[in-house]
């Protein structure tokens, strides 16, 4: 009798590990179904249900038996959202060919890392990054080259940083803005600074990943690098969707907007491996973007007190220096001063998974270790929570704070 042997996997596998995210995730199901308190500061996506207009969109697309395959580049409908959208964020105007349509813009900065990266190619990534850049490069054949910016910067990118991380090698720079997990937005003087640099590389095209965008808390709207260099326009990638603003993680749709050979390159990639993102989606998207948008003033207003709330609760525990954003829905924690220390139980802190565990163990609350960005000594707590969760959250880890020592 032949055994059959499993099929081997291919050597890129080798290459990424699971996304942190979904890992902590899991680790929170399993607490959870055991029976465990758990309080997640890690959530990624709006607590709030998407608004009953895009629902009732969605119904009458049903209803009206729009329900097959669409073109990979979206419908007529979400195509004239998307544009107009991005004509009053922008200032640009951009034609059909130069938008792209996927499952989120997380596939879509896959297809374009896909479409455009040949072994060995760099790209800078700035660090803190959103967990899934680095690996999404190297699955694609590139190498991620890490940049760390730190406190000094406001955790951002800085023009003489980015002058130093340039080689003959560099392909694409990564520039997300709000961040994610810092929540810092680049104003558009800092942005400037940077593409005078990119100036002096014509080779070097950027992915600007701007699904935060619609939650700031400014009093201006998030600038865009291609509003503040329009010269530089055809070497952007602007990548967005409705995931974030309109609370409609799961329906997956995300956009983009670039020049027409990579649109059609990531186009053509769709085409061959999930055909189009659901029609019914699109039809909420359009209304999403196309409708009322209270929706997005009403959740940040909620979203700005629940910033305050968890910043002034972390900042009052000893040992631990909030950031307070000024985008997204996350704080970013600085909590070196507590590496070293040690547990009731006679353990040492030495790593910032490390004090995660502690956390998790002791009070119960989940918060996302600053390793898994790039940035070591640090953590990440989500405020896309209710209010009540967040003083609880807070109760735990000053608790879990109190009882750590130092030799």
């Amino acid at each position: 009798m032949t055994v059959t042997e499993t099929p081997l996997l291919a050597e890129r596998m080798s290459w990424i590990e699971e996304s942190p995210s979904s890992r902590v995730a899991d680790r929170v199901r399993a607490f959870q179904a055991a029976g465990k308190p758990v309080l997640p500061l890690t959530i990624g996506e709006p607590d709030f249900d998407t608004p009953e207009h895009v629902k009732e969109a969605a119904i009458a697309a049903i209803r009206a038996g729009e329900t097959k395959y669409t073109s990979a580049t979206g419908t007529p409908a979400l195509q004239t959202a998307i544009r107009a959208r991005l004509a009053r964020k922008t200032g640009q105007s951009y034609g059909p060919g130069e938008i792209a349509l996927g499952g989120g813009a997380k596939q879509l900065i896959f297809l374009a890392f896909l479409a455009t990266l040949d072994a060995g190619d760099e790209v800078i990534v700035p660090a803190p990054h959103w967990v899934s850049y680095p690996d999404m490069v190297a699955l694609n054949g590139g190498r991620p080259v890490l940049v760390g910016a730190g406190a000094d910067t406001g955790y951002k990118l800085t023009p003489g940083l980015l002058r130093g991380a340039v080689t003959d090698r560099t392909k694409w720079l990564v520039l997300n803005t709000p961040n994610n997990p810092t929540g810092a937005v680049y104003s558009r003087d800092e942005l400037a600074g940077l593409a005078e640099v990119l100036r002096e590389h014509s080779r070097i095209s950027v992915l600007c990943d701007e699904i935060y965008d619609e939650i700031n808390f400014g009093t201006e709207p998030v600038p865009s690098l291609v509003s503040v260099a329009p010269d530089l326009r055809e070497r952007i990638f602007l990548a967005n969707g409705v995931s974030k603003a309109y609370a409609m993680t799961g329906w997956r749709i995300g956009y983009a907007a670039g020049p027409a050979t990579l649109c059609a390159a990531i186009s053509t990639l769709q085409s061959q491996s999930s055909s189009c993102p659901s029609s019914i989606s699109q039809a909420a998207a359009a209304a999403a973007l196309d409708g009322d948008q209270s929706f997005i003033t009403e959740t940040v207003a909620v979203y700005a007190e629940r910033r305050d709330l968890l910043v002034s609760g972390l900042a009052a525990i000893d040992g631990l220096r909030p950031v307070r954003p000024d985008g997204g829905f996350y704080v970013w924690t600085d909590a070196s001063r507590l590496i070293g220390a040690i547990t009731p139980g006679g353990r040492r802190i030495a790593t910032d998974a490390d004090l995660a565990e502690h956390f998790l163990e002791t009070s119960g609350v989940v918060v996302i270790t600053g390793e898994s960005y790039g940035c070591p000594g640090h953590f990440r707590a989500s405020f896309a929570l209710d209010s009540e969760t967040i003083r609880k959250a807070v109760s735990g880890l000053a608790s879990a704070v109190s009882a750590l020592r130092f030799a």
